[in-house]
C-alpha cells in the first residue's frame, strides 16, 4: 500500500522530472531564438559573435582582455570573433585614451541600430505570443522564473 508521504514523493519527483525536461525544451528554443536573432542582425553573424556584439553595446567600450574574461574564452578566440564583426561593420576599434598603446572594442553605430531593429521587432513578436496572459500571469511567471534562477544559481 502506497502512504500519503510516498505519493508526494512520487508526484515531487515526476514534477521535478518535468520541470527538467520544460528547462530542457526552453534550452533548444533559446539556441535556435539566438541563431534567429544573429541572422536577424546580419546573414553572417554566427550566435557565438552575437553575444560579443550584445555585451560590447551594453557595456564597450571594453579591451579584448576583458571581453575574454567575460566570455571565458582565450584572446586569439575573442581576437577571431571581433575580426569576423569588424569585417561585418558591427564592432569598431579604436585607441584607448587612458594608454594609446591600447586598443578598445565597442559596437559601431551600425550594429547598435541593427540591434535595436532586431530587439523591437523580437520584442513585439514576444508580446503578441503572450498576448493572451494577463499582467498578473506574467508577474507571475516573471517571479517565479526569477525564483528558480536564484535557487540554480550555484549549479
Amino acid at each position: 500500500m502506497t502512504t500519503t508521504r510516498e505519493a508526494t514523493m512520487t508526484t515531487r519527483h515526476d514534477d521535478l522530472r518535468r520541470i527538467e525536461a520544460e528547462v530542457g525544451s526552453l534550452i533548444r528554443r533559446v539556441k535556435r531564438v539566438i541563431g534567429e536573432r544573429a541572422r536577424e542582425v546580419h546573414p553572417e553573424l554566427h550566435p557565438m559573435t552575437y553575444f560579443i556584439l550584445t555585451h560590447l553595446a551594453a557595456n564597450g567600450p571594453m579591451r579584448g582582455a576583458d571581453l575574454s574574461d567575460a566570455f571565458g574564452m582565450d584572446k586569439g578566440g575573442v581576437s577571431r570573433q571581433v575580426q569576423s564583426l569588424v569585417d561585418l561593420g558591427l564592432v569598431q576599434r579604436q585607441p584607448d585614451p587612458e594608454d594609446r598603446r591600447a586598443i578598445l572594442l565597442d559596437a559601431t553605430t551600425e550594429g547598435r541600430t541593427r540591434l535595436e531593429e532586431m530587439s523591437r521587432h523580437r520584442s513585439d513578436r514576444f508580446d503578441q505570443r503572450l498576448s493572451g496572459w494577463s499582467d498578473a500571469e506574467l508577474a507571475g511567471f516573471a517571479d517565479q522564473l526569477a525564483a528558480y534562477n536564484t535557487a540554480l544559481s550555484d549549479d
